[in-house]
């Protein structure tokens, strides 16, 4: 699940995959993105950049960061489909002694909700669903207003009027179908409180689960399942899955998170099911009480295996073409230049387009972006709550694009 300082940390950066592929900004249905059509890439875009190579200005940078404590886990620098910089640092299982490593799995948190996106239009590209379905031509349960008023594209873009009642965040899951019952009650208790196609102020967590139950409905799979066969075997992400935690305890392969507790220490999350973080903003959570990720949210991958993904979406392995220009084409205005889509966020900064999804939970940070216009994608994960992640995305898009910090002006 997301706290609102995990959605904090989205920096609202997403865009399409030929070139600009450009689409209207609106509030109510769905507006397509014109097909963006594969070009040439400009040229000086086949450069690195001096400051995304091994000893590079952001390869020092994220040494210091370790050095000082301040971060464990995998960042990762890919320009088409080649690895520029990997690095690795910390443990992943400090009490067997296990160091990450560039093939550790991480969990995502909401990093992984562009999952959820890609098998909603997968299903609308097999013309198995439609995006202005409302809820209740493939779910039962809801009060007649949600059921009747509110479409699956409304809560792709976080527009569906819903508020979601909070979580049992303290509960311990003791298996999956325990996971999936808990959420699909949860998910019935929506109510809706603003007009569906607005934006309003509420979180309505049910946005990830219910377009996850429909995808159930649909395909006759779970969730964990249905993404495991059609996202993560066809793209290769062979390092990637909705792991329990019995696996993650035991699976060398799996970083543990590490939490911070109000004394300044930090403990294994997995280990410690009854302790939780001293901040505010995450109310106690801690994400070693799921059993498994909740639908619609999470999963665990490599930083390797979400550059596998991230190409898997442009060159069609994923989606034909003009859906994938649906799933990031720009539709909320958040910013000067910056837009929400469905699942990821999208930018402009430094004169280029970037797409970008982030995640946090106690213990836990991650994040990927696509530089889809020089061919670029970067990876941040990490298994620890100091990771100052925020400015890492900011440093790895200043090596990358070369724009200063906070250029978002598309010049």
């Amino acid at each position: 699940m997301e706290s609102d300082t995990a959605r904090g940390i989205d920096r609202r950066r997403v865009v399409t995959w030929g070139g600009l592929a450009a689409a209207g900004v609106v509030a109510g249905g769905v507006v397509a993105a014109k097909p963006g059509a594969a070009h040439a890439a400009p040229s000086g875009h086949d450069r690195i950049p001096p400051d995304t190579r091994p000893g590079g200005a952001y390869d020092r940078y994220v040494a210091r960061l370790a050095s000082g404590g301040k971060f464990s886990g995998v960042v990762l620098l890919s320009h088409r489909g080649r690895t520029v910089l990997s690095r690795s640092y910390g443990m992943a299982d400090r009490e067997r002694g296990i160091r990450n490593h560039e093939d550790t799995a991480f969990t995502l948190s909401s990093a992984g909700k562009p999952f959820n996106a890609v098998a909603v239009l997968q299903l609308a590209q097999q013309g198995r669903l439609r995006l202005s379905d409302p809820v209740g031509r493939h779910l039962d349960g809801f009060a007649g207003d949600i059921s009747d008023r509110v479409t699956i594209h409304q809560m792709l873009t976080g527009t569906s009027g819903l508020n979601t009642p909070e979580e049992d965040i303290h509960r311990i899951f003791r298996s999956r179908q325990e996971v999936h019952d808990y959420q699909e009650r949860w998910a019935r208790q929506s109510k809706l409180v603003g007009t569906p196609g607005l934006p309003n102020g509420f979180h309505a967590g049910a946005e990830a689960a219910i377009p996850a139950l429909i995808v159930e409905a649909v395909s006759g799979q779970t969730y964990w399942d249905y993404v495991e066969e059609n996202i993560f075997r066809r793209c290769g992400m062979t390092g990637s899955a909705f792991h329990t935690r019995p696996r993650w305890l035991t699976d060398r392969r799996l970083a543990h998170p590490y939490l911070t507790l109000a004394d300044g220490s930090q403990v294994d999350a997995l280990r410690n099911l009854d302790k939780g973080s001293p901040y505010e903003y995450m109310l106690d959570r801690n994400p070693g009480r799921a059993f498994i990720d909740a639908i619609g949210d999470g999963g665990f991958a490599t930083a390797p295996d979400l550059v596998r993904f991230a190409r898997a979406l442009g060159d069609g392995t994923l989606l034909e073409r003009p859906w994938a220009d649906v799933l990031t084409a720009p539709r909320m205005p958040l910013g000067p230049a910056s837009f929400g889509t469905y699942g990821p966020s999208a930018a402009i900064v430094g004169g280029q387009w970037t797409i970008q999804r982030a995640g946090g939970n106690p213990g836990v940070c991650a994040n990927w972006s696509i530089y889809p216009d020089t061919g670029w994608v970067g990876v941040i994960l990490a298994n620890c709550d100091d990771a100052p992640l925020i400015e890492m995305i900011e440093r790895e898009t200043q090596a990358v694009t070369g724009a200063s910090p906070g250029d978002g002006s598309g010049g």
